[in-house]
C-alpha cells in the first residue's frame, strides 16, 4: 500500500474484518426414491439422422432423395417430379408426381398427402401407377398409403 500512495494512486481502505454470523438453522432433507420396472411391450424404431424438409414446389424432372431419413414436402409435387425417402414421405400439398418411400426396403414406411393424386406410389419396392384408378375415398383427398404384406393400402385421413 505504501508504494501505491507514493506513486499517487488512490488508496483503498483495508476491508473491515469479517463479522461472525449466527450459524444457519440445520436443514434436513429427506429424499425417497421410488423405482418402477417397466416391461417393454415392443421396440419402437429410433429416428434416423433427421428429417429432410423441402419448402419449394417440385417441378417435372426434379428429384429429391432423403437418404436414411423421412422427407417432408411443404409445396406441390408436380406431375413428373419425384420424391424418394428411406423413411416416410409427408406432402402437405398436392402429390401429383412419383413418391417412393422405404427406398431401402423399409416395409413400415408410409406416404401421407393432403391431396393424393400421384403418378406412382411405391413402398419398399411394391408400387402402383395411375393406370389403376385410385379409390374415390382417397383420390384428391387427404390420405395415407401403407404396406399390408405385399399389398398397398390407400386410407383416408379423417
Amino acid at each position: 500500500m505504501e508504494s501505491a500512495r507514493a506513486a499517487g494512486l488512490a488508496a483503498a481502505p483495508d476491508a473491515p474484518p469479517a463479522r461472525a454470523e449466527a450459524p444457519a438453522a440445520e436443514v434436513r432433507e429427506v429424499v425417497r426414491e421410488v423405482v418402477h420396472e417397466v416391461e417393454v411391450v415392443r421396440e419402437v424404431p429410433v429416428a434416423g439422422p433427421g428429417t429432410v424438409v423441402v419448402d419449394k414446389p417440385l417441378r417435372s424432372g426434379q428429384q429429391v432423395y432423403a437418404r436414411g431419413a423421412d422427407l417432408v414436402v411443404m409445396a406441390v409435387v408436380s406431375f413428373g417430379a419425384e420424391v424418394i425417402a428411406d423413411g416416410n414421405i409427408h406432402v402437405y400439398a398436392p402429390l401429383r408426381g412419383r413418391a417412393i418411400a422405404g427406398a431401402r426396403g423399409n416395409t413400415e414406411a408410409r406416404i401421407f398427402s393432403t391431396c393424393l393424386e400421384p403418378q406412382l406410389v411405391s413402398i419398399a419396392g411394391i408400387y402402383r401407377t395411375t393406370e389403376t384408378e385410385l379409390p374415390d375415398n382417397v383420390r384428391g383427398k387427404p390420405a395415407q398409403v401403407r404396406l399390408d404384406g405385399e399389398k398397398l393400402l390407400f386410407e383416408p385421413l379423417a
